[in-house]
């Protein structure tokens, strides 16, 4: 079977000059170095037989080579592969546009002129104006500033530690619909990055380091970005009282031997303040994984507070009766330390999972929401949504623990996406089916032979296991989806949840014609205005949690809700449309306006439950958009719960 990963691979080998390492392509992918090895074999037994190999290069990695060109084009051809040279992409939709002037501005060394970047996209310069305005409200984010001269053009200015944060979020971007690299090669070769990512593993394993996947992927696009930086003389400019500050930290020595190995290997030097800004990262994206006794000693008791502050002000809002879960506490603790460092210096960091998290587990987030908040506050800082879905991450986790049972049914779960996504299927599937099913334990690939497979009724992987077993291997998303648990209910028990109460008639809008998100949200609060349902803040409260993210899931639904609670009840508003609409970068056609009792004490967990069936399952919401009464609207929502 060729999947997402082998795509991945290929495409890498495909424009690599020379060989690629494993250890890169394990890390591309997020995976295992063993599971990369069993991909590339697969890859290898497919590609032999449509014109090409994939050969092993002793101590450089792998390299593709062809041996009939027409067969293997014909492949391509088979699996959709994009053959179109990077160079000629026009971009079109505004997004794209948005992008595109981004890393213009960002790689030019002088003013451009808006009529040339017109002429580059094909598009006229009123609509460049335009777009220029979503690009400032980006750069502003960095304290970026886009400076305007007469006859000249436009061009950035703002901090060199600023215009890096940026560029590593622009210029080493994934676009998984143009099929383009993790590692975009505007400033790097593949051959430079491969060494970088050497040096950064040696070193870490060195001084027993331990970060993760995603964090090693933003220190090596972030010390890519510093050396060819640091090659056309810009440098990074930083307070005296903060170089102090750093280079009492472990993380500044482990940066300086990092940085020799650079120097040595690329000749180049780098200034004492580039060490620091390296030491910075790995400060900002560290991961503590020590014994819980071990931990505590190295936590700052003002962090534990800021935590403790935090699960308070969940508590206060959803009633979820976590905020005394031990493992919780460590684990949000263990995430902040480092956290702290990205919120004081400004850094940014990728969450790939943020989509998934926020649809699967819109409880969880909406607790993180909140969480951030309260940590935004005390540190006087924005914490940002990739941040909050991380939170969400430790937050989920505490819930499904908290309703966790045990059962007749064994199973083991098998994962290879890091410790934390092993964890949240595991208590998700004690939670879902209570007694019904026991978790014996979580596991990597290579060690699933350690266990008895006779005392298991079967397996749940994220990851393709190749080998045939003799028991049912049950193959799941890392963030388990409806289907997935309804693939395993299947092995289990018929247990099929309630319809849920909170619709109500006379707050079921259908087939309206809106162009805006904003129009709808107006709409929905006119209308629960002149029912005596909110007050005069309701609105603003509703734009302010969009602000902080926006809450749009995909499958076309929007859940809006207020920052804060403003109701006197708990409901659930629904407003179907006549054709989609643009909220935030997703289309939206079903919108369910959530409205929490003021002090509830409610289980929410229920109505988020069919929130998350409803999110996750296309076909009832294309039957709900086609319905015309709310009987049609409660009998849809019915068949789907049965």
């Amino acid at each position: 079977m060729f999947n997402q990963r082998m795509k991945t691979i290929l495409r890498e080998l495909m424009a690599a000059e020379s060989p690629i390492t494993g250890a890169y392509l394990a890390n591309l992918n997020q995976v295992t170095s063993r599971t990369t090895r069993e991909d590339i074999k697969s890859l290898d037994g497919i590609l032999a037989e449509n014109g090409a190999n994939v050969i092993s290069v002793m101590g450089k990695g792998y390299k593709l080579t062809i041996e009939d060109d027409a067969k293997f084009k014909k492949f391509l051809q088979t699996v959709s592969y994009d053959e179109s040279p990077r160079n000629s992409f026009i971009p079109k939709t505004p997004k794209e546009r948005v992008s595109y002037l981004i890393r213009r501005l960002l790689l030019s060394e002088n003013y451009l002129k808006l009529e040339d970047i017109a002429d580059e996209m094909y598009i006229s310069k009123s609509t460049i104006q335009n777009d220029l305005k979503h690009v400032k409200q980006i750069l502003n984010k960095y304290d970026i500033q886009l400076e305007s001269r007469p006859n000249y053009g436009i061009k950035v200015s703002g901090s060199e530690l600023k215009l890096r944060f940026c560029m590593s979020e622009y210029i080493f971007d994934r676009h998984e619909e143009r099929g383009e690299k993790l590692y975009d090669t505007h400033l790097a070769n593949q051959d430079d990055l491969d060494q970088f990512l050497d040096i950064i593993m040696r070193q870490i394993k060195a001084n027993e380091i331990t970060i993760s996947d995603i964090a090693i992927h933003n220190l090596l696009i972030h010390i890519a970005i510093a050396y060819e930086r640091i090659k056309n003389g810009h440098h990074v400019t930083l307070i005296k009282s903060e170089m102090q500050e750093i280079k009492k930290q472990r993380e500044y020595q482990v940066a300086e031997k990092i940085v020799k190995e650079v120097e040595e290997r690329f000749h180049v030097q780098f200034p004492r303040q580039e060490v620091a800004y390296i030491a910075i990262h790995l400060l900002g994206t560290k991961m503590l994984s020590q014994t819980i006794e071990e931990a505590e000693q190295v936590i700052e008791n003002e962090i534990i507070q800021i935590v403790k502050l935090a699960l308070d002000k969940i508590e206060e809002r959803f009633h979820l009766g976590i905020k005394d879960d031990e493992e919780l506490i460590l684990g949000l603790s263990l995430h902040l330390k480092p956290a702290v460092n990205r919120y004081k210096y400004g850094m940014n960091i990728r969450n790939p999972m943020l989509q998934d998290i926020k649809k699967n587990y819109p409880l969880a987030f909406d607790a993180a929401v909140v969480a951030g908040l309260a940590i935004g506050e005390y540190t006087k800082t924005e914490i940002d949504e990739n941040e909050i879905g991380y939170l969400a991450l430790h937050i989920g986790a505490a819930m499904e623990r908290k309703k966790l049972k045990s059962g007749p049914k064994r199973c083991l779960v098998v994962c290879a996406s890091g410790l934390g996504t092993a964890q949240l299927i595991y208590y998700k599937l004690k939670s879902y089916f209570g007694n019904n099913l026991e978790v014996v334990g979580i596991t990597e690939y290579y060690k699933l032979k350690q266990f008895r497979l006779t005392d298991l009724d079967f397996i749940v992987s994220s990851i393709s296991i190749p080998e045939k077993l003799n028991i049912p291997v049950i193959e799941v998303n890392a963030i388990l989806r409806e289907s997935d648990l309804k693939q395993i209910e299947k092995l289990i028990i018929d247990n099929q949840p309630p319809i849920n109460t909170y619709f109500r008639k006379d707050l079921m809008f259908l087939r309206k014609n809106f162009h805006s998100y904003e129009e709808v949200l107006t709409f929905f609060h006119t209308a629960l205005l002149e029912k005596g349902l909110v007050d005069n803040t309701f609105l603003e409260a509703i734009f302010e949690r969009e602000k902080v993210a926006p809450t749009s899931f995909g499958n076309l639904v929007a859940v809006p809700h207020p920052i804060v609670p403003k109701t006197n009840q708990t409901f659930i508003a629904v407003c179907t449309l006549d054709k989609p609409i643009q909220w935030k970068d997703k289309p939206v056609q079903l919108v369910c306006m959530l409205c929490v009792k003021k002090n509830s004490e409610e289980n929410l967990q229920e109505m988020y439950g069919l929130l998350v069936r409803l999110i996750d399952n296309s076909s009832m919401v294309q039957n709900l958009l086609k319905t015309k009464s709310y009987e049609q609207f409660m009998q849809v929502l019915k068949e789907h719960s049965c």
